[in-house]
Formats: C-alpha cells, structure tokens, sequence
C-alpha cells in the first residue's frame, strides 16, 4: 500500500519514491495527531462528537485514524484526505455549535466536491452546520441503573463510561447484582477489567469496599445487592429519577418488569430482550419513534437477531417490496446453552455447546409481528447455533416484487449505510476476506456482507447476508434507545 491509497500526491514521478512517500506519511499523521487533540477537546470541554462515517474518534490512535481514512476510499468509495478533516475540525472548534455528533467525514468529502462554492472553510462549516450553530440545546442529564451485571451488563457499564465525557447525558449510577461483599466485588471488577472477546478495559477500574462501590473513570458506581427489583431504595443512594436497564432476562412482560417502578428513585425500565404482553419491542431506527415516552414506563431492546435484520428488511421492502422469505440465524452460543452434555428444558440446547452445531428456534419471525407488522406472516425462521463465542450471521432468503441486479441490491443498502435514517444500523462492508471475527467491536446491529449478495435467475429471489456482533453491536443499540428513552439525544450531522 502507497499514500496514494489515502491522497494523492501531484507531481510525483512514476512509481514515487521512498522519502516522498515517507515525507507524505508523517505529514499525514501530523493531521491526525493534531485531529486528535481536536477530537478530545470538543468531547470533554463542549460535549460535541466527531465521528468518520459513524466510527467514533475518541480515544482512537494517529493510526486507527489513518486507516478510518482508507476505509473511506475503499468501502465508502469516497478519498478524504485526513488534512481536510483536520482543518475542518479546527472551523468546527471555532464555530458556535451546539452540544451535538458530527460525521467529519461526510463534510471532508463534501467539501472536496462543493469548497469551489464557498469563499473559506470556515463559510461551509457555517453553512452545513447552519442547524447546530448558535442553538441552545439544554439536556437534562439522566441517572441510570443497571439491574444485572452479565455480558450485555457489564458491556453496557464500558460504553456508558466511554460515552459520559462530560457526563451531560446518561449517568451510570449503580449496578445491581446478587452479593456484594468484598470478594464479589472484587470478581465483579475483574471481569469488567478483561473481557475474553472484547479485550481488556481501556481505563481504570478502583474498587471501594467502604462504600460498597467501583470508581470507573472517575465515576463512582454503587454494587447494590438485592434479591427482588422493589426491594432497593435508590435514592438513598442519591439516585433520583432514574433509567434502570434490566438485562437479566428473568422478568419479561410488564407486570414483572414494574415490579422495578416499586424501588425508590427508578422512573423508567429498559428490557434488554424481546418482551411478553404489552411492552412495546424496539429496533431503535427502526420503530423507535412509535414509543410513547411522555406517557409509558416499561419498554424492551427486543433481542440482537431482531436489531441485525429488522435494518435490512426495511430497506428492502420499501424500496423493493417483499413477497416471502425464510430467515436462517447462524448463532454464537449463549450462556443459556450447556459447556458439556447435560439437562436442558429445551430440546438440543442440553448438548454441548462447544462441540456440535445446535438446531433450535428463534424469535426473529414473532418480532416482525411488533417491529415491522407489515410483514409479519410472510417470513418463516430457525437458528442454528455454533461453536464461537461472539458474532453471528442472519441469512435473509426472499423473494421481492421487482426484478433487480446484484449490483442494485447493493447500492440500496450502501446508500442506506451512508444516508438516510438508518447510517447508524447498517454497515455496508465490500472485503472478499470478510469471516465473523472481523465484525467483533462493530457499533452497527447490521454487517451487511456485499460480497455474499447471491440474486437468482429469475431476478426475483435474493438472499442477503448480514453479520452482527450479538454482544457489542446490540448493547449499542441499547444505549441508543435509552437516550431516546432519556429524553438526552443530541442534534446530529449525518
């Protein structure tokens, strides 16, 4: 790989030369250093967020930097040079924008194709960011909760401290488990620490035994123990209207999940898992907007498979419209299966998890019902699970209305990635070399895999693949949702 990958370099000679290039290298990732610092200031001094096409940039390295810009030339087909991102970071720093997320890499592109309408860079800031400039955006900062402290839990406390900045938006307060005496939390810690898929965490981790607490980041977050939801008084804890998230899974449908709305200072209830009975089932982008958040209390995530291809299926039915289908997920074991042959109350779940493929059901059929009603009967669906730790795949088999080309289905899900309501859903990836480990991190529910697109003869049958990190992708989209929830989203430039 050459420089020219990233920009191109006028005037030199054919083939270049080593100090040419190595010259324009540093050059480069003297702009990313000095976006870097950019970056963090806009973060924690006026909580505003640069994002490159929706891949954060906080806490990130010159070089991960330097290939978020060559994966804008390569799966994005759209060469951003990093000094332009830079530059335009500095007019963003110098503007009066308002708390908010800003994609720098869709103004570094769009400024390489319109700068010749604007006079300086500092008139096209103002002018794209016309909406976020000069707006008092006051937030209400929310208090959150964590009933249950597993993989989603204790992947959910990573990402709400990463996102705190300067903590104007949600609070990760307390967490409470089963024990919480010093050994648990010392366990509690460690496994919050190190993470087997996810790595270790990139911060510090203090435990407080006198006050029964951990200090993340310099967050204090209290252990609580309680063996039933209403049996904690929160706001002696200080904890005053709060969000809980509950990701145990043990209580499912609204009866038991206001048993939480019974505990001194919780006001609202995020399931982290498909619901029973009333309680709503949300794909954030999706059919978040349907939530009635001034008059409910209790809402679900729905499950991971339902936030993977919900994205997908939308697109496609309201740009193509859907027939029928099957939809096939190929499913990392869970918790819920066993490590060694053993009982199960479900058929196939008791075999060995780390040895065999796995046939069982899944929900993704039922969640159309609540998600995208409009399809619901026209799809049937199974899973197989498999011996990996983390990511899945769904296999979308359908048959559409128009006829279409491989090369079609693809661009409607690359513009869905790059435009439009759903950027933060869908990921669009165009490698040959794409397996299921390199989709470990991504913050997209929906890895759609271009390169397995298969289109049928007749044009009319297609099958579409779409990856997901099950654990990190859908506690993404929980976090998502409990803003909306919150009441705490800032303005975006998308």
């Amino acid at each position: 790989m050459t420089l020219d990958t990233l920009t191109p370099t006028a005037g030199r000679s054919e083939g270049g030369s080593y100090e040419a290039e190595l010259n324009d290298w540093i050059r480069h990732e003297r702009a990313a250093l000095d976006l870097i610092g950019i970056v963090g200031s806009l973060w924690f001094e006026r909580s505003i967020e640069l994002i490159f096409f929706r891949n954060k940039l906080v806490d990130r390295s010159a070089s991960e930097i330097m290939n978020l810009h060559l994966y804008s030339k390569d799966i994005v087909r759209k060469p951003i040079n990093v000094e332009n991102s830079a530059m335009l970071a500095k007019e963003i720093q110098n503007a009066d924008v308002c708390p908010s997320r800003v994609d720098i890499g869709k103004l570094a592109y769009e400024w390489s194709q319109e700068k010749g309408n604007f006079e300086t860079a500092g008139d096209f800031i103002n002018h794209k960011l016309k909406d976020l400039i000069g707006k008092k955006h006051t937030i209400t900062p929310k208090n959150v909760v964590l009933y249950g402290f597993g993989r989603i839990g204790r992947l959910a406390a990573r990402e709400l401290i990463a996102q705190a900045g300067k903590g104007e938006q949600l609070r990760l307060r307390a967490i409470v488990t089963r024990g919480n005496s010093d050994a648990e939390i010392v366990k509690r810690a460690d496994l919050l620490r190190t993470d087997s898929v996810h790595g270790s965490f990139p911060g510090t981790i203090v435990e407080d035994f006198e006050k029964k607490a951990l200090i993340i980041n310099g967050h204090r977050v209290f252990m609580i123990d309680a063996k039933n939801p209403e049996d904690v008084d929160y706001t002696a804890y200080g904890i005053e209207d709060a969000l809980l998230i509950d990701n145990t899974g043990v209580f499912r449908d609204d009866k038991e999940l206001s048993r939480h709305l019974k505990a001194k200072g919780i006001s609202k209830v995020l399931l982290t898992a498909p619901a029973k009975g009333n309680v709503p089932n949300v794909v954030y982008g999706v059919n978040h907007e349907a939530s009635d958040i001034k008059n409910n209390a209790i809402f679900s995530a729905a499950s991971c498979t339902t936030n993977a291809i919900m994205p997908v299926l939308q697109v496609i039915h309201n740009k193509l419209g859907i027939s029928r289908g099957h939809i096939e997920t190929v499913h990392s074991y869970t918790n819920d299966q066993n490590l060694l042959d053993n009982y199960h109350a479900k058929y196939r779940r008791g075999r060995s998890a780390a040895l065999n493929m796995v046939i069982t059901e899944t929900g993704a059929e039922s969640a159309l019902k609540k998600v995208l009603p409009q399809l619901s009967g026209k799809f049937t669906a199974n899973s197989v699970r498999v011996p990996t730790p983390n990511v899945s795949l769904a296999i979308l088999s359908m048959t559409i209305e128009q006829e279409i080309s491989k090369e079609e289905v693809n661009d409607i899900l690359k513009d869905a990635a790059l435009n439009g309501a759903l950027v933060e859903q869908i990921q669009y990836v165009n490698s040959n070399e794409f397996v299921s480990t390199d989709a470990i991190g991504n913050p997209c529910p929906s890895v759609f895999d271009s390169q397995a697109t298969i289109v049928g003869p007749d044009k009319k049958n297609i099958v579409l693949y779409v990856w997901y990190d099950n654990e990190y992708g859908y506690t993404r989209q929980v976090i998502r949702y409990a803003k909306y929830i919150a009441e705490v989203r800032r303005m975006v430039y998308y």
